[in-house]
């Protein structure tokens, strides 16, 4: 987990942008407090954290600008304190994350449309990869469109998951901002609280803006992250960034490209054909940000020692950390939880894949190796992920899951392995990572089974039921009978 508060920015350790990541953090000044929304380089007005520090009450909002956009950059911060939506400034997330892709990757590399050739080539390797994992596993294709994304497409097409995944964890935070504090002290922060809310959710949409476009630049497909980003039953590839991934490996582009859209069509298939995993996946994000709980006894403290005179000290004790959330025993379960299930899937992609993969592409091991590093050593995707919420979405034993999946082939074939995810009940736990040939060979529950004897014993059942009314019917009858009978004695006995 991010160790800034709220979870929102990377360590100073792993800054998001590499060397230029630490220049922008050095911008902010060295010693100085952290600002609340751990944004670098955005103190409040009249705090530290910017060039000219209380002599220049907005260089830490703008830096060291050109006076000729000073005008632009008063505009944007009147629409910071003007918002009033919710946690998150989507419209400011998307236009920032359209101006980020404009600007190009750091190797001079700028967005471009997607050519006739270009859509064609990755049409025809998602197809091909859909044909080679029908031979390799048990679960029917999951794409009904295959499309070719430039980097501003990718933006558009899954900024309604970046929502879904992020707003959780920023109402939260803005619930515990809000509601922390005493009500005595509600009364005297007020403004500046208000003032926070609404800056808020802009500044956390630029800052999302800023990591989604930073990202878009690095993907290959929608699913990237582990997760599904793009929309249901479409597979995407992205053939500028794709150029750039296999541009150092020594490989056929070819063969990148086939690699790349197997593990996209792997995905696919497997969000499609598990309906629970998704909800899974986002549930264990949303119980994350349901743990968020701010440190009342350090918040008592602080208030505590708090001036109600003087303002300037209540936004000096904000600014240092004063709602800081803390490391929950809720949240280390959700995110073990999220972390074991990240691993069983891509575990189970890299090992279809690998089968897939190995007698047809020359490369399939080599191009194996850099996806594992790419994944499990935390590439830009887990970075950004964990600057948008504050979790890092690493698979962190992908390759003891890779190594379960494939004894599970071994042992009980595709249609037994691929089984597996008929419930989650029915998946190997983090302990089982530990002894997977303990989980291979140990009796697995089936729920196939346990339904069928269920639907026998409610037909049973059923057929029981029947039966009484039949008896009932049938004693009717001969009742009916009798009186017919009493009749026809009694007009026997007239005649």
């Amino acid at each position: 987990m991010s160790d800034t508060p709220f979870g929102f920015g990377l360590p100073p350790e792993e800054p998001e942008d590499g060397d230029e990541g630490k220049k922008k953090g050095n911008q902010g000044g060295q010693g100085g407090p952290p600002n609340p929304f751990g944004f670098p380089g955005m103190g409040l007005p009249g705090g530290v954290g910017g060039p000219g520090g209380a002599d220049n009450p907005f260089a830490a909002m703008f830096g060291s600008m050109d006076p000729n956009d000073l005008g632009a950059a008063f505009q944007q911060l009147g629409q910071m304190l003007s918002y009033e939506g919710g946690p998150v400034n989507w419209d400011m997330a998307k236009d920032i994350a359209r101006q980020t892709v404009a600007q190009g990757t750091a190797d001079g590399v700028k967005d471009t449309s997607v050519g006739v050739a270009e859509k064609s080539a990755v049409e025809e390797a998602l197809r091909l990869a859909d044909l080679w994992l029908d031979g390799v596993t048990s679960l029917p294709s999951g794409a009904n469109t295959a499309v070719a994304w430039s980097r501003a497409e990718w933006v558009e097409a899954t900024l309604p998951v970046w929502k879904e995944l992020v707003d959780p964890v920023a109402e939260r935070v803005g619930a515990a901002m809000g509601g922390v504090l005493p009500e005595e002290m509600q009364a005297m922060a007020g403004p500046l609280l208000g003032m926070m809310r609404s800056m808020g959710g802009a500044m956390f949409g630029q800052q999302i803006g800023q990591a989604v476009g930073t990202l878009a630049g690095e993907v290959v497909g929608s699913t990237d992250i582990g997760l599904p980003l793009g929309p249901v039953g479409r597979v995407a590839l992205l053939p500028l960034n794709i150029e750039g991934f296999g541009k150092d490996l020594g490989v056929a582009s070819e063969e990148v490209r086939l690699y790349l859209a197997l593990r996209e069509a792997a995905h696919a298939r497997l969000f499609a054909h598990v309906p629970w995993l998704r909800s899974h996946l986002f549930g264990a994000v949303e119980a994350y940000a349901r743990g968020i709980k701010v440190d009342t006894s350090k918040l008592e403290d602080v208030v505590g020692q708090l001036d109600p005179s003087n303002p300037e000290q209540l936004q000096e004790a904000l600014q240092g950390g004063m709602f800081q959330p803390q490391d929950t025993p809720e949240q280390k379960a959700s995110l073990a939880r999220l972390e074991t299930a990240l691993a069983l899937v891509e575990g189970w992609v890299d090992a279809v894949v690998h089968e897939a993969a190995k007698p047809r592409l020359t490369s399939a091991d080599a191009m194996r190796e850099t996806m594992r590093r790419r994944r499990a050593s935390g590439g830009p995707a887990e970075q950004t992920f964990a600057t948008l919420i504050g979790l890092e979405l690493r698979p962190r034993r992908l390759r003891d899951a890779s190594r379960l999946w494939a004894s599970l082939t071994d042992a009980r074939g595709v249609d037994g392995r691929d089984g597996l995810w008929e419930h989650p009940d029915m998946l190997p736990t983090a302990s089982d990572l530990d002894d997977p040939d303990g989980f291979v060979h140990r009796e697995q529950l089936d729920f196939s089974e346990i339904d069928k004897m269920l639907g026998e014993a409610a037909e049973k059942r059923g057929k029981g039921a029947a039966g009484a009314d039949r008896a009932g019917e049938a004693d009717g009858g001969d009742e009916t009978g009798r009186a017919d009978g009493g009749d026809e004695t009694g007009g026997e006995e007239k005649k």
